[in-house]
């Protein structure tokens, strides 16, 4: 066909809606607002050349002179965006002040970061997705925009997941091959913390992610402020020094040790929590003192070889579950300095008997006869599984015994395997249901401080591990019961727990796991 018989023409007087030419087409695109003042404009070219007139920031220069990627270029727009420092910070710093990866979380829209920071310097200044100065002809480009963001930060996730990865998988292809060379199995098995590969490990630390459990812990009257007052009651201690957080959470310790007059603190978690502590540390002011570090103890680089002071809230239940006591170790062994102090100095374990029949109905004799049926083959199973819970003083009968003594300064990972003996006198006539195990800690320090976590005081958190019996031992008031309790960690959990009680001919295993 023809174009005069069957091809309309555009014509600038036309009224058809299809034939509008592209000079006359809305244009949608977000507004670019300059780094450090309110003025706006349509592309980020202009937006450029504003900052280089009128902020003397000159973007080009930044890149050459820090060595900038991309990635780093995320970092500074959302470091500025949030810090809101004048340009002159930024351009006569020697360091790039935005070098943590927090600034790599994803906020508000900002089309600073759709820019094309890779191709800065090699073409015109002129943004990608510009043309001729104009912005984008599509109304849905803010939406593309901000999944290619996210988009890009899920890759480099990723990337950091699969290094990850691929570094576990080549410890364990080691481990393996020394295993074959050697002919010893033995050597499969975790001992402790340090030989489970982290990517191994995440299970454990996921479970600090949630915040619920900072909440209980914080809410732990007795636990924070013996913390508190053994730090800030001692600060002759703490002044001018270099302390490490070991599991540092939500970074309270360390904001206390800064508190105290710390010269530098270095917290490390391997949870995502520490990104909260990141904004916990500069909502409080404090993130020239407070140095916030994400990863395992055992696999990490600290930024000095040497601290003065180690603080960590690291007990579990029955003080070793969680076996966060090998990184306690592992720090000091290896970030201590010879005079260094740590913090708490010393814990110890206790067991005592408690009758408290009510219970026991509940989780052991319950099983007798459930809706008229005999369901006694489930107690030797529901028996072996530790319930923690808090103790009432007067379901106490017998006088408590002191299991383990542990020194923090000279303890070692093999610790928690250990074997005590235990005699109980019986302070009450009546049956002995359960044995109880709680544990206390001591700040050995000018100003000393210390906290039990047993029935006779104020509730904690880690409230008391209670061992059920079977069968109940009968005993008049100052009866003795004598037995032994072995604990050593689980073979396929070194988090976990096995704990063997022995009364007499009687031997009961319990699981922590």
């Amino acid at each position: 066909m023809t174009e005069t018989e069957d091809t309309p023409t555009l014509c600038e007087g036309d009224d058809n809606d299809d034939s509008d030419g592209w000079d006359e087409m809305e244009v949608s695109g977000e507004q670019t607002t300059c780094l450090f003042c309110p003025s706006q404009f349509l592309t980020i070219a202009v937006a450029l050349d504003h900052c280089r007139s009128e902020h003397q920031f000159d973007l080009l220069e930044l890149k050459t002179k820090y060595n900038m990627d991309c990635y780093s270029f995320i970092k500074m727009i959302n470091y500025i965006r949030l810090h809101k420092p004048d340009p002159r910070i930024i351009t006569e710093s020697w360091t790039a002040l935005w070098d943590d990866d927090v600034y790599l979380k994803p906020g508000e829209m900002e089309p600073w970061l759709m820019y094309d920071f890779d191709d800065l310097g090699s073409t015109p200044s002129t943004p990608h997705y510009a043309i001729d100065g104009k912005t984008p002809i599509s109304n849905n480009i803010g939406d593309l925009q901000r999944q290619i963001y996210e988009l890009t930060l899920q890759i480099r996730e990723k990337d950091t997941l699969l290094k990850n990865a691929m570094q576990d998988m080549a410890k364990m292809r080691e481990v393996t091959k020394s295993i074959v060379e050697s002919g010893d199995s033995k050597n499969l098995i975790p001992i402790n913390v340090a030989s489970i590969p982290v990517g191994y490990d995440n299970e454990y630390f996921n479970s600090y992610s949630h915040y619920g459990i900072h909440h209980e812990m914080l809410s732990d009257i007795v636990r924070t402020t013996s913390y508190r007052d053994a730090i800030l009651n001692n600060k002759d201690t703490f002044k001018d020094k270099i302390v490490l957080d070991v599991g540092c959470g939500t970074g309270i310790l360390s904001m206390f040790a800064a508190q105290a007059g710390a010269a530098k603190v270095y917290g490390i978690d391997q949870s995502d929590v520490l990104y909260k502590a990141m904004d916990i540390v500069r909502e409080n002011n404090l993130q020239d003192a407070i140095h916030l570090i994400r990863g395992r103890i055992e696999d990490t680089n600290l930024p000095v070889d040497k601290v003065d002071i180690i603080i960590s809230e690291w007990m579990g239940y029955f003080l070793l579950f969680e076996g966060m006591l090998d990184s306690f170790i592992y720090s000091r062994d290896n970030h201590l300095s010879s005079n260094g102090v740590i913090l708490p100095s010393r814990c110890n374990i206790s067991i005592i008997g408690i009758s408290d029949l009510d219970k026991y109905n509940k989780h052991i004799s319950f099983w007798n006869d459930v809706y008229g049926f005999s369901m006694k083959c489930m107690k030797n199973e529901v028996v072996k599984e530790p319930n923690v819970e808090t103790v009432a003083n007067e379901v106490v009968i017998t006088t408590p015994s002191v299991l383990v003594n542990i020194d923090l300064k000279t303890c070692q990972t093999n610790t928690v395997e250990f074997s005590s003996s235990f005699k109980l006198i019986a302070t009450k006539t009546g049956s002995v249901t359960a044995f109880a195990g709680y544990f206390d800690t001591f700040f050995d320090l000018h100003n000393s401080v210390s906290f039990s976590t047993g029935p006779h005081t104020t509730r904690t958190h880690w409230q008391q591990t209670v061992f059920y019996l079977k069968t109940p031992i009968e005993v008049k008031e100052g009866d003795t019961v004598e037995g032994v309790l072995k604990c050593r960690r689980i073979k396929k959990n070194v988090r976990g727990l096995q704990v063997v009680i022995t009364v007499g001919q009687e031997a009961q295993e319990y699981l922590l796991d």
